[in-house]
């Protein structure tokens, strides 16, 4: 529940935007009360620390939106505390808006305000410290990726036994598409008698794509498709008619290279 908002202290008495009818806090709390995100609460003690501090709007309103940005993906994996945070949530949100078509330089500006927040948390011992206890590093890669040892693809696919995960799993593997590309797929994408997925556009560079099926691929694709819930409107689904949720699908994966 949103506080009762205190009167000006003497840092805010002496900034020009505090004596307009709506300051930036304002705004700020205006946006935040109708979001259902994890820490809710949290997120709103912050602010109103960054405007005691006399921040200016502009940099409120970054670490505002990048803030909410990571515990809306953080609640759609499924979490309902911002006590739950795990570097895995972090990484797996860095990979998402990399996946979304973010630059590099983004995503860095969006992780810098996520982590003064953790910062933040840790100070008032909400999150443990352990959390940040290694940099999170983000570095645009020099070079195309280089692709798996066959002998290593080999020994991942022997370890797969589950018909979902088999598909998505080769799909990924054969055709190069991202997880996130992967997860937005619908039943109207998938031409199985031609053997072709089609990619439409992305959020930043507007380009389709098509990618095409190798056998084992298409035969995995085959045998979930045996089994799905023909309701389901994505190919790979997760919870109601969403698709499966970035981290939920990742952590699956990181599973059977493990075990692998």
């Amino acid at each position: 529940m949103t506080q009762a908002r205190p009167a000006p202290t003497q840092s805010e008495g002496s900034n020009p935007e505090a004596h307009g009818e709506h300051t930036a806090i304002d705004r700020i709390l205006d946006r935040l009360t109708p979001m259902d995100i994890p820490g809710k609460g949290h997120v709103e003690h912050y602010m109103r620390h960054k405007w005691r501090l006399n921040h200016k709007p502009r940099t409120m309103f970054s670490s505002f939106t990048s803030v909410t940005l990571f515990l809306q993906f953080f609640g759609a994996s499924g979490k309902k505390t911002i006590e739950e945070i795990e570097r895995l949530d972090l990484e797996a949100f860095i990979e998402h808006e990399q996946d979304r078509g973010m630059y590099i330089s983004t995503v860095k500006v969006r992780m810098a305000s996520i982590v003064a927040f953790l910062h933040f948390l840790m100070e008032q011992d909400v999150v443990s410290p352990s959390l940040l206890k290694r940099t999170i590093k983000l570095k645009l890669p020099d070079t195309l990726p280089r692709a798996m040892n066959p002998k290593d693809v080999k020994k991942l696919i022997r370890v797969i036994d589950d018909t979902w995960d088999r598909a998505l799993i080769l799909l990924l593997l054969r055709t190069g598409i991202r997880i996130g590309e992967a997860l937005g797929l619908t039943m109207n994408d998938i031409d199985l008698a031609e053997r072709k997925v089609h990619l439409f556009e992305g959020e930043k560079n507007s380009m389709g794509r098509v990618v095409y099926l190798s056998d084992n691929a298409l035969f995995a694709l085959k045998r979930w498709l045996m089994i799905r819930d023909r309701e389901k409107i994505h190919l790979f689904y997760g919870q109601a008619q969403g698709s499966l949720c970035y981290s939920a699908a990742r952590s699956r994966f990181m599973c059977y290279i493990r075990k692998a």
